[in-house]
């Protein structure tokens, strides 16, 4: 990135940013992303020691400030935790991108597990967006950017919950992006595809399918940011976003999901 793009960023964004789930994956994408912009960094996930040792690199390759906390995105005091985390620092940029998924039938899966998708999934960054967009208004400029998917699309066969989750997030950030836009706030739903990250790898598919890189993602997605309500990285993404949406009936894309998912997990 260019000096003035560099500024330019700081400006509208900055001068700190709150990436929740940073602690791997597109969330630690997302922070190094960020501190290369020049960006201090509020960095909040579930393991204390990958967020601490992501805070010293950062700190060292950047020069940027940055705070961890080790939390429950899905816990009922996430806005109490993340309110002391920023206490007397200026957040203009939002990244929510922890998840919780869970796979396979809707029936054969504990309530309860489906019940977090819901904590971290929904209620998580509809509280974080609730607490940092009202500042983020009130001065007329910043960003949130929820992780949404192309789950989200439509149902998904074995993936119920997750996929509804996701069309919460998709919805949710169009919504405040048509809200918020005329207040300076600049909303933004990444409708991802699947991507190489440890979360993925722990799920252990049984088929190998073309993935995108999660910087790839983050960078696509952040040069999106102020541009529309949302935004698919990925050229294949896009294709089957577009198959899905507009020109499959709604019955056959749900069965195309659920095969596809039934392929790599069933």
């Amino acid at each position: 990135m260019d000096p003035g793009a560099r500024r330019s960023f700081q400006q509208r964004y900055g001068p700190w940013a709150l990436v929740a789930g940073a602690s791997a994956g597109l969330g630690e994408a997302f922070a190094r992303a960020l501190a290369r912009r020049g960006l201090h960094l509020l960095l909040l996930a579930r393991r204390a020691e990958a967020l601490q040792a992501l805070a010293t690199d950062l700190r060292a390759r950047h020069g940027v400030q940055v705070r961890v906390e080790a939390a429950d995105v899905g816990g009922a005091d996430l806005g109490e935790r993340v309110a002391r985390l920023a206490a007397g620092v200026e957040v203009g940029l939002l990244v929510y991108n922890a998840a919780h998924s869970v796979i396979g039938p809707f029936l054969d899966n504990a309530l309860e597990a489906q019940l977090r998708v819901i904590d971290v999934n929904c209620r998580g960054p509809l509280t974080l967006a609730h607490l940092l967009g009202r500042p983020m208004a009130q001065r007329g400029r910043g960003g949130l950017i929820l992780m949404t998917s192309l789950a989200g699309s439509q149902g998904g066969p074995l993936l119920a919950s997750y996929a509804a989750s996701k069309a919460f997030n998709l919805v949710l950030a169009e919504g405040l992006w048509a809200e918020l836009g005329g207040r300076g706030v600049d909303v933004l739903a990444c409708r991802a595809g699947a991507t190489r990250t440890p979360g993925y790898v722990s799920s252990q598919p049984k088929k190998s399918i073309r993935l995108m890189e999660a910087t790839d993602v983050v960078e696509q997605t952040l040069s999106a940011l102020g541009r529309g309500p949302s935004v698919v990285p990925g050229a294949l993404n896009r294709l089957a976003a577009f198959l899905l949406v507009r020109l499959f009936p709604k019955r056959a894309a749900i069965r195309v999901m659920g095969r596809a998912t039934r392929q790599l997990y069933g």
